[in-house]
């Protein structure tokens, strides 16, 4: 049986400048919603397609000088691709910030929390 690599840690590019993200996590929501109809099997038979979405939240350190304005993102590209070579990379294009937070704590690095909504997701 052959050995099976797979992804691990991120980069991630917002409008092509790298940025130090240290947890990432993507929500895609399809726009399916089901339809419900009396009938007398007395359950549902079907759905309906529905308008996609795609939210982002992300976690960065937050850098002394040089920092993006999050609360300021609207129309940006996001690129996440796979820091070992061979995979796919990922655009989330036409982002705009939906809430931006901080955090700080007495054993790790001062962070921002940023939520994000994406009107497309590219393969590329």
């Amino acid at each position: 049986m052959a050995l099976q690599e797979y992804a691990g840690a991120i980069v991630l590019e917002v409008d092509g400048k790298e940025v130090e993200v240290i947890d990432m996590s993507v929500t895609s929501k399809t726009g399916r919603k089901l339809v419900k109809t009396m009938n007398k099997t007395g359950r549902a038979k079907g759905f309906a397609k529905g308008i996609a979405e795609y939210e982002m939240s992300l976690t960065v350190a937050i850098p002394l000088s040089g920092d993006l304005d999050w609360e300021a993102i609207e129309g940006a590209k996001l690129t996440e691709y796979p820091l070992s070579p061979g995979g796919k990379r990922t655009s989330f294009i036409d982002c705009f910030t939906l809430e931006v937070g901080e955090k700080y704590s007495v054993d790790n690095e001062a962070r921002r929390d940023i939520k994000l909504q994406s009107l497309r997701k590219v393969t590329e």
